[in-house]
């Protein structure tokens, strides 16, 4: 084989490594795009704690029990107000057995949400708009139910997104009309209206409750619905 034959040969492998190079390159980086694009869509949820409450009560959109009901209570409350949890966990189950189940009061929950204020994702208020989603498919109080369960403070990543997609998820919801809906904003301002509400009724602080046009605290609101009925 003469010189000329194997410089060209030379030439042709050197060529050859160089294009292999380059493909190589071309797929890591379509390997990495790849990876990144279903990292965004496919972020981890984590555990999701599922609601064992059932309703015997008739349910009407934010509103529990008959409209006839001689008392109507109110609750003002942020999704992420530690607070608005415990009283969720402890009284309110009480409170929708004796009152609300025996027709004497009718209960309302109105979102009033400012704890995530400030937060690139506001996920005091980005919850409330996920519950008004699944209101639209009468599943209001067992979304309600679904976020209050995995609460875990305020501003920690407990109702991101993805998370409240999976709430939705795991309560059987048709999944393409409730991420339209949260995905559009559709619910935004309403529950900008809902704060508005919130403070032109005095309430200042979650959870609270209007009843008879004043506003208490849950240490006060089984007396206030005692002497409400008693009038």
């Amino acid at each position: 084989m003469g010189k000329r034959e194997i410089a060209r040969q030379r030439r042709e492998q050197q060529e050859s490594r160089k294009h292999l190079s380059t493909i190589l390159v071309i797929a890591a980086m379509v390997i990495v795009v790849v990876g990144v694009v279903i990292a965004t869509q496919y972020q981890p949820v984590g555990a999701i704690v599922t609601s064992e409450r059932v309703y015997e009560v008739e349910k009407n959109g934010l509103s529990l029990g008959s409209p006839d009901a001689p008392v109507k209570v109110v609750e003002f409350a942020d999704f992420q107000c530690p607070a608005c949890a415990n009283y969720w966990s402890t009284m309110e189950p009480a409170i929708i057995e004796q009152y609300v189940a025996t027709g004497k009061v009718q209960y309302t929950y109105s979102p009033f949400s400012f704890l995530g204020r400030g937060q690139a994702w506001d996920e005091s208020k980005k919850a409330a708009e996920a519950a008004y989603c699944a209101n639209d498919q009468g599943m209001f109080w067992e979304y309600h139910d679904m976020i209050y369960a995995n609460h875990n403070g305020e501003n920690q990543g407990a109702y991101s997104k993805e998370r409240l997609f999976a709430f939705a998820d795991a309560l059987g919801l048709e999944m393409g009309d409730f991420k339209s809906c949260l995905n559009t904003g559709k619910y935004t301002q309403a529950v900008e209206d809902a704060n508005n509400f919130a403070s032109s009724q005095g309430a200042s602080y979650t959870p609270s409750f209007l009843i008879d046009g004043k506003i208490v605290n849950a240490n006060e609101l089984v007396q206030a619905i005692e002497d409400s009925l008693a009038e």
